[in-house]
C-alpha cells in the first residue's frame, strides 16, 4: 500500500463552488481504476472547522506503484490537474495499516489527517507500533469508516488519516476536510492458477497457500492486509 496527496491552495475570495462541479462532474472518473485503493476528494474551505485556508487536497490509497505511477505521468489523470492549477508537489508515504471502522458501509463526509514527527534518538520500531496501536483504537470508534496509518522514512513521519461518517468528535486531533466523494474500487484479484504440469504428466504439487488462504500472487485489498 501507498499513500499519496497533493494539496492545491486556492485564493481567499475563490468561488468553492468550481471544486465542488469538478468533483461532481469527473469523480467518478476513478471509481473503477484499475491499483487504487481509494481516493478521496478532500476540501478544506476557509472560515470552516477552524480551517485559515481554502484548499483542494485529494488523498489515495495505492494498491500498486505501478498505478500510482500510471496516474501520474502515465496519462492517468495527474495531467489534468497540472493543467488547470500547475503542477503541485506530490506527498507520498508508505503505506503501515489500514482499518476497516464500524461504519465501512456509509459514504464519509468528512475526513482527518494527523501528521507526527519521531523524535530523534526514538526507535522507529517503537513509534510505528504505538501508531498502529493509535490506529486499531481510532477505527473502533463510532461513525468511522476507515483508518490508514502511513510512514515517510526519509523525514521519519508518521500520517494517520482517517475518513468519518460525520463530523469527527471536535477532540480528535489534525487536519479537517469535508470529503465531496470516495472512489473505492472492488479489488481485482488474477484468475486462478492452473496445476502445474510434470514432465510425466501428472499435475505437480499444490501451491502454497498465503496467509488468510489466499493463492501466491493474490493482490490484497485495502483492508485486508495493509499492515507489515
Amino acid at each position: 500500500m501507498y499513500a499519496m496527496q497533493y494539496e492545491i491552495p486556492l485564493p481567499a475570495d475563490y468561488e468553492m463552488k468550481i471544486i465542488r462541479h469538478r468533483v461532481a462532474t469527473r469523480g467518478s472518473a476513478l471509481d473503477d481504476r484499475a491499483g487504487l485503493g481509494l481516493k478521496a476528494y478532500l476540501l478544506r474551505e476557509r472560515g470552516t472547522d477552524g480551517s485559515p485556508v481554502n484548499q483542494y487536497a485529494p488523498f489515495y490509497l495505492w494498491h500498486s506503484i505501478s498505478g500510482m505511477n500510471h496516474f501520474l505521468w502515465g496519462g492517468g489523470g495527474f495531467q489534468g490537474i497540472v493543467a488547470d492549477f500547475g503542477r503541485p508537489p506530490v506527498h507520498h508515504w508508505t503505506g503501515a495499516a489500514f482499518e476497516r471502522g464500524p461504519a465501512l458501509e456509509a459514504a464519509p463526509r468528512a475526513a482527518t489527517r494527523r501528521t507526527t514527527r519521531v523524535p530523534a534518538g526514538t526507535e522507529p520500531a517503537d513509534a510505528v507500533e504505538r501508531a498502529l496501536a493509535d490506529v486499531r483504537g481510532t477505527a473502533g470508534l463510532p461513525g468511522v469508516h476507515s483508518s490508514a496509518l502511513a510512514v515517510d522514512p526519509r523525514h521519519w513521519e508518521l500520517v494517520q488519516f482517517t475518513l468519518w461518517e460525520q463530523a469527527p468528535p471536535e477532540t480528535e486531533p489534525g487536519e479537517r476536510y469535508e470529503v465531496l466523494h470516495l472512489s473505492a474500487p472492488p479489488p481485482r484479484r488474477p484468475p486462478a492458477r492452473p496445476p502445474l504440469v510434470t514432465s510425466r504428466g501428472g499435475a505437480g504439487p499444490a501451491a502454497v497457500a498465503a496467509p488468510g488462504g489466499r493463492p501466491p500472487g493474490a493482490t490484497l485489498a485495502v483492508g485486508e492486509a495493509c499492515r507489515w
